[in-house]
């Protein structure tokens, strides 16, 4: 009876110890993904991109008689040929108005404060604060420089892993899966083809509105006589992929630029700053969201604040696609494997 008694104790003494270190190695584990949350993200990043250009191959795949081994590789250069011949079209326009835009903009920033009735320039303001501030600026300005430097790289690593998971994205969904059990690797395997393919169509959806945009704006902005409607309407667009934040910096920015031209460009770049807005809003994401997918209006404005808070500026960037993730797994592996509850999934019919 006593050693029935101790091998009893024993087992849960032992059972006690396998959590203990279960919950161990979990705190760990989210600790080393909170230190390593920035090359976790680009990580993210890659994935989007891989997917853009898988989705470019299949595409050539389906439409061409080339082979599949050699689709990625057509895919990738008609992109670059066609980013080559939008740079032979408009590249030296863009510059062009973008380093006036630059140049501009404090100036531009005058103007603004003279309308709103607040004396003196930005350069007396900074000025009256003394070498203090300048320096902090030049600081800053360096800061910036090394930002910018940084974000290209980063980009240009993304884009290379990207095209490393496009070319084999079986052979890195298998490996990933092999990290959890027998059991459940058919179930997390359905899951991750099911999140591949909602954020297929969420990033096509949005690189067709960011392209609808742009259009747009530069459009509008010519027919309103703002200054640098290429520059405007290339940041519009690219603002774009930042759900809510993005559109109002570059609504910010064109209107900064418009109040420099007048009363009335101001007032004429205000009516198409809105009609861009309308129709984003009324027709271009209705019509979009037919073959694409997108997350209720609130959920996304919570989950860029919820990610930008957490991980800055690509937290910021990525915070919607981050929540097409969670949005799916949740609903895939709680709502309707936990639950057993029928539900909608995106990416799913």
């Amino acid at each position: 009876m006593d050693g029935r008694i101790e091998r009893n104790e024993w087992r849960s003494n032992g059972s006690l110890v396998r959590r203990l270190l279960i919950v161990l190695a979990l705190l760990s584990l989210a600790l080393l993904s909170w230190r390593l949350s920035s090359v976790l993200l680009l990580a993210f990043g890659s994935v989007l991109i891989g997917i853009v250009l898988r989705a470019a191959a299949d595409l050539v795949v389906r439409y061409t008689p080339v082979p599949e081994r050699w689709s990625l590789a057509v895919a990738g250069s008609a992109m670059l040929l066609l980013i080559a011949l939008a740079g032979l079209l408009f590249g030296s326009q863009i510059a062009s108005q973008s380093g006036q835009l630059a140049q501009q903009l404090p100036s531009m920033i005058d103007h603004a404060m003279q309308r709103f009735g607040i004396q003196g320039s930005l350069e007396q303001m900074l000025q009256g604060k003394g070498t203090a501030v300048a320096g902090g600026i030049l600081s800053r300005v360096g800061s910036f420089g090394m930002a910018f430097a940084g974000g290209l790289a980063n980009l240009l690593l993304m884009v290379i892993a990207g095209a490393f998971l496009a070319s084999e994205p079986r052979l890195y969904r298998r490996g990933f899966v092999k990290l959890f059990p027998p059991r459940e690797q058919e179930r997390i395997e359905g899951t991750l083809l099911t999140t591949g393919r909602a954020l297929r169509l969420w990033l096509l959806g949005k690189l067709a509105t960011m392209a609808l945009v742009a259009v747009l704006t530069t459009l509008l902005l010519w027919l309103a006589g703002v200054p640098s409607p290429l520059a405007l309407g290339l940041l519009a667009g690219l603002a774009e992929f930042v759900t809510f934040v993005g559109p109002l910096v570059a609504g910010a920015v064109i209107l900064i630029a418009a109040l420099a031209g007048g009363v009335t460009t101001f007032a004429w770049a205000f009516a198409a700053v809105l009609v861009i807005q309308q129709l984003e809003s009324n027709i271009i994401t209705p019509l979009v969201q037919r073959r694409a997918v997108d997350l209720p209006p609130a959920l996304s404005l919570f989950a860029v604040l919820a990610f930008g808070t957490l991980f800055g500026t690509l937290g910021l960037l990525f915070g919607v696609p981050l929540a097409v993730v969670a949005y799916v797994v949740i609903k895939k592996l709680y709502v309707r494997d936990t639950l057993k509850e029928a539900t909608p999934i995106l990416g799913e019919g």
